[in-house]
C-alpha cells in the first residue's frame, strides 16, 4: 500500500497560470525543478517554496510525471500533452473539470482531495467535522498517524482551491493577495455561514458540464472493457461522475440523455435494468481529444 501524502503544496493552492507554466517549463527542460534551488526560482520567477508548490501540483493533477529510478526528471503525460495541445493557457471550463478529477482521485499524492470528495459523506460541514473524519480515514487505512498541522493546512488549502478569496475574507484584500484558484470557477464549494465558519458542497446542473467531460470519466472508471455500467455505480462509486462531480441523479440522467442523442451510449431503463450501453470503444484520453475537437469544431486534425 502507497503512504498516503499530506501538505505536498506547502500551503500554497494553484495560482492562475501555474500549470500552464508548469507545462512549458517542463517541456523545454525536464529536470527544470530537480537543478538548484537557485536555477528553477530563477527560471520559474517563484519564490522556494512556489517552486516546490508546483512541483507538487502538477504531479497532483495528473499532468506531469517523475520518475524513481535514475536521474530524476518530470516529464509531461498523455493527459498533460493534450492539455498542452488544446489548451495551452488552460482557458475552458472542460479543462478544469479534467484537472479538477485528477485531483480528486489522487489518493496517494492528494489524500485530502481525495477523502473530501469521495468518503466525506457532509454536505454542509467546518474544520472539526473534516479533521476529525479525515483522522478516522487515515487510521481505518493502515497509515501512520498524520500532525493536525499538516490536516487543517490542507482543509485551508481545500477551501481556498474552489472558494475565491474575496467570498473567504471579508475587508479588502491587497492586489498581490487577490488570486484565485481557477478551479474556484467550478463552484463545488460555497459558504453557509461565515461568522460560524461553515461551509457547503454544491451541486451542479447538467449545464455546468460538458458531457464529453461526463463520458470520459465513466469511461476511466470502468472495470476493463466492460461495456455496460449501472447507473448505480455512476452514484455511488468513490472516483465515479457523481462524487466527483457533486451530479444528482436528475441532472445525471440529463447528461446521459444527451450522451445516448450524440450516439456515445443507450440508457436502459427497463425489465428491470438500470444500465447504460457503451456503444463506442474509445479510451479516457480518446474521448478527452473528442471533447476538445467537438468545442473547436475540428474534426479529423490529430495530435503531431
Amino acid at each position: 500500500m502507497k503512504k498516503f501524502k499530506f501538505r505536498g503544496h506547502e500551503t500554497f493552492f494553484i495560482r492562475k497560470g501555474w500549470i500552464s507554466k508548469g507545462i512549458k517549463n517542463v517541456k523545454k527542460d525536464p529536470h527544470v525543478f530537480m537543478g538548484k534551488n537557485s536555477e528553477s526560482i530563477d527560471t520559474l520567477g517563484m519564490g522556494s517554496n512556489m517552486v516546490k508548490s508546483l512541483r507538487y501540483w502538477l504531479q497532483a493533477v495528473g499532468v506531469t510525471t517523475e520518475n524513481t529510478s535514475g536521474k530524476r526528471k518530470q516529464t509531461l503525460t498523455k493527459f498533460g500533452e493534450i492539455i498542452d495541445y488544446y489548451d495551452k493557457y488552460i482557458e475552458e471550463m472542460g479543462t478544469l473539470w479534467l484537472l479538477h478529477y485528477k485531483l480528486a482521485t489522487n489518493k496517494e499524492e492528494a489524500t485530502a482531495w481525495y477523502f473530501f470528495f469521495n468518503v466525506f459523506m457532509n454536505v454542509e460541514f467546518n474544520r472539526e467535522d473534516f479533521i476529525i473524519k479525515l483522522k478516522d480515514f487515515i487510521r481505518e487505512n493502515g497509515q501512520k498517524e498524520v500532525s493536525e498541522r499538516a490536516l487543517e493546512d490542507d482543509y485551508n488549502c481545500i477551501l481556498n482551491t474552489y472558494i475565491s478569496k474575496t467570498r473567504m475574507r471579508e475587508g479588502k484584500i491587497e492586489p498581490e493577495n487577490n488570486i484565485d484558484c481557477p478551479l474556484g470557477e467550478l463552484k463545488l464549494l460555497d459558504i453557509s455561514n461565515k461568522k460560524d465558519k461553515i461551509y457547503k458542497k454544491s451541486f451542479i446542473k447538467q449545464t455546468d458540464i460538458h458531457p464529453l467531460i461526463v463520458l470520459s470519466v465513466i469511461i476511466d472508471q470502468r472495470k476493463e472493457e466492460e461495456t455496460e455500467i449501472k447507473i448505480s455505480s455512476l452514484q455511488n462509486d468513490e472516483k465515479n461522475v457523481c462524487k466527483i462531480f457533486k451530479l444528482d441523479i436528475i441532472n445525471l440522467l440529463n447528461i446521459l440523455y444527451k450522451l445516448e442523442k450524440m450516439g456515445y451510449i443507450n440508457v436502459v431503463r427497463t425489465a428491470g435494468l438500470d444500465v447504460i450501453r457503451l456503444k463506442k470503444n474509445i479510451s479516457f484520453l480518446e474521448c478527452v481529444e473528442k471533447y476538445y475537437k467537438s468545442i473547436n469544431n475540428i474534426e479529423n486534425t490529430e495530435m503531431e
